[in-house]
């Protein structure tokens, strides 16, 4: 049995990538791996359906700070809790561990999901992208060993901290269960009239920032002929950039054909499932968990040829450059006018989809855990 930690602070807070990657993966290792104990540290907690089962499952231990500062005791002080809970594991689950946490004898781990700032520093404000660097390249230098959430990151991570390829292991990430369970016409009826969705439509998820491209996707409706021009239900939501692209849509007069829709998380399995094509054309991902989101609907995909995304998509997704709305509008196209592409596309996507189960990724994070629990220490990598 080990005894493991884990920083759950987007467990608990987040409800987007990374807090859906937290809570598939510590669903997924304790429904294969019960018996170890698992402590949750989190400088605070939301209580809904998303973190309900955490907070009541006998097989959690949440840990909350008794005094302070939330923020001071996840980046140093939660080692005394650590060591008073004999914790043999930390796994930071989002770019950080704990300052420190090497002297005090309990080995860990770090998943790097993406560096997207250094990639795209423009979209970050300066002391953010210090803040990112400084956590960030600490993790990588004094965890154990590094869990990167694709190839693509993994890449990332040698480039840019000059980190050796052999101190990080790729393991993907699942998404939740609910998206692999077919959903009945009369249940997506249901949630088509909740959410008055088109009876055909495109859709794409996440949320609305420049990376996402959605105003990219929504130039590609203005390229697509009458056949094919069917409306877009965009899931996610923005600031800045949506009214942006709200701006633009009323401006081209396209309000017809661009469907916002706050869609819960229980009723998204039947809103991907029922869509005719997912867009996902972005310029830079750590991975794309809609895209497999997709894939497990049979849903065909279109999709960026950068970064993680064609590892991500494998052979279901048309891929385009998302520079170019005509290009995204090609794929929609072809999709749309050709079944057997379509339907060629669906099935291998699915196919694609299973190496992404939760099972043989528990299997491969746990034997992860094990190999670092039981090496030696392991002096830091260089940064350079």
């Amino acid at each position: 049995m080990l005894r493991i930690g884990y920083d759950a602070k987007r467990l608990f807070n987040n409800f987007t990538g990374l807090g859906n990657y937290s809570r598939t993966l510590l669903s997924n290792l304790v429904e294969y791996y019960p018996d170890n104990a698992y402590f949750l540290y989190s400088p605070k907690i939301t209580r809904n359906d998303e973190t309900h089962f955490f907070l009541n499952s006998a097989l959690f231990n949440v840990q909350l700070p008794k005094r302070g500062s939330g923020a001071f005791w996840r980046s140093f002080g939660v080692k005394r809790d650590l060591r008073k809970h004999k914790v043999q594991l930390y796994h930071g689950l989002s770019h950080e561990i704990p300052f420190g946490l090497e002297k005090s004898n309990i080995r860990s781990i770090v998943t790097i999901h993406d560096l997207i700032y250094e990639r795209f520093p423009e979209h970050y404000p300066l002391f953010d992208r210090k803040a990112y660097r400084l956590k960030y390249r600490y993790a990588c230098r004094h965890a154990d060993h590094i869990v990167a959430i694709s190839e693509s990151t993994k890449q990332d991570i040698v480039e840019f901290y000059g980190i050796t390829p052999e101190k990080i292991s790729v393991i993907y990430q699942s998404c939740h269960e609910r998206f692999m369970v077919k959903k009945s016409q009369r249940t997506f009826e249901g949630v088509r009239r909740r959410y008055r969705l088109p009876e055909k439509y495109l859709l794409t998820v996440g949320a609305v920032t420049e990376r996402k491209n959605l105003l990219g996707m929504v130039r590609a409706l203005e390229l697509l002929p009458e056949s094919c021009r069917l409306p877009l239900v965009v899931v996610g939501q923005g600031k800045r950039y949506l009214a942006r692209v709200k701006a633009f849509v009323r401006k081209s007069g396209l309000e017809h054909l661009v469907h916002f829709a706050p869609v819960s998380f229980d009723d998204l399995p039947s809103v991907y499932q029922r869509a005719s094509v997912f867009l996902y054309p972005s310029f830079y991902e750590g991975f794309g968990i809609p895209i497999l989101e997709a894939l497990f609907s049979r849903t065909p995909v279109v999709t960026s040829s950068v970064s993680s995304l064609p590892e991500a998509a494998g052979p279901g997704a048309y891929l385009a450059n998302p520079g170019d709305p005509g290009e995204i509008a090609a794929g929609i196209e072809k999709i749309l006018s050709d079944e057997n592409y379509r339907n060629e596309l669906a099935e291998k996507g699915h196919a694609h989809a299973q190496q992404f189960r939760g099972e043989p990724l528990s299997h491969k994070m746990m034997d992860l855990y094990k190999k670092v629990v039981g090496s030696g220490h392991t002096a830091p990598e260089p940064i350079t």
